[in-house]
């Protein structure tokens, strides 16, 4: 929910070692669809992209996605707007549930740390943009913050958070900060720009918190209150952390309740 630039905190939070394997690779992208990193229907980055923040050869990665897509995960589309993209089903995601859950634990306090490297971040560029907008910045915010108020729940929810995150950093007028942002934000994810949208049963009350954010960050920047707009981003920031921790016991509750 904190998108500024492509890239954006997820459970994917390391590269992967150069040597690593087909199915780690594997357990990393079913992991981005357990906990709506990538929602169905959504196309992947491309494979040049997502091997290099991986660390992995392309063919590793071709070797992941093909096991993905011969289960169904994910579905391979020709033409000028073909690519890999996530199975419609809606039910992907529940699948996954023991996959991520041992994914998510074994870098949690990676997670935790990178949460809180984020939120400072995103404080950072937000003041700046209370501090450096314009008047062209703020129309621009504003007609932002319009369109993620109209969109779709889901994927168009998410595309238009990310567009209104990259109008944030952009009114900030300093693009070193938008740099250091965006490649930590590469660190931490997979997707690019996309940001979690969390468990379905989540994504409603998620949207409406994310709007709430949304329109004080805005109105914010506008009267130039860099103080209250930074302390508001930091909390935006961690939506994310909120989505995966929700994600985490959820499937740990659901796990204890298994027949043995």
């Amino acid at each position: 929910m904190t998108g500024s630039s492509p890239g954006a905190p997820g459970p994917l939070d390391r590269p992967l070692a150069p040597h690593g394997k087909a199915d780690a690779v594997r357990e990393r992208l079913i992991t981005a669809i357990a906990v709506g990193q990538y929602l169905p229907g959504t196309k992947l980055p491309p494979e040049r992209d997502l091997a290099q923040t991986l660390g992995v050869s392309r063919a590793t990665l071709r070797e992941a996605m093909g096991q993905l897509e011969e289960t169904g995960v994910l579905v391979k589309r020709l033409g000028r707007t073909g690519g890999s993209f996530v199975a419609e089903a809606e039910d992907s995601r529940e699948q996954f549930r023991d996959v991520a859950v041992r994914v998510l634990a074994t870098s949690w306090q990676d997670l935790v740390h990178a949460s809180d490297a984020m939120c400072r971040l995103q404080d950072t560029i937000v003041r700046a943009a209370a501090e450096n907008r314009t008047e062209e910045h703020v129309h621009l915010l504003r007609e932002r913050l319009e369109e993620f108020r109209a969109a779709p729940s889901g994927r168009a929810k998410q595309a238009a958070d990310a567009a209104l995150h990259l109008a944030i950093a952009e009114a900030g007028g300093n693009p070193v900060l938008a740099d250091i942002l965006f490649r930590a934000e590469q660190q931490l994810a997979l997707s690019a720009p996309v940001h979690l949208w969390g468990d379905p049963q989540d994504q409603a009350d998620m949207e409406q918190r994310a709007l709430q954010d949304h329109e004080q960050l805005v109105a914010l920047i506008a009267s130039r209150d860099a103080d209250a707009a930074g302390h508001l981003a930091r909390r935006h920031a961690g939506i994310d952390l909120d989505l995966l921790e929700r994600f985490r016991a959820r499937a740990q509750q659901q796990a204890a309740q298994r027949p043995r």
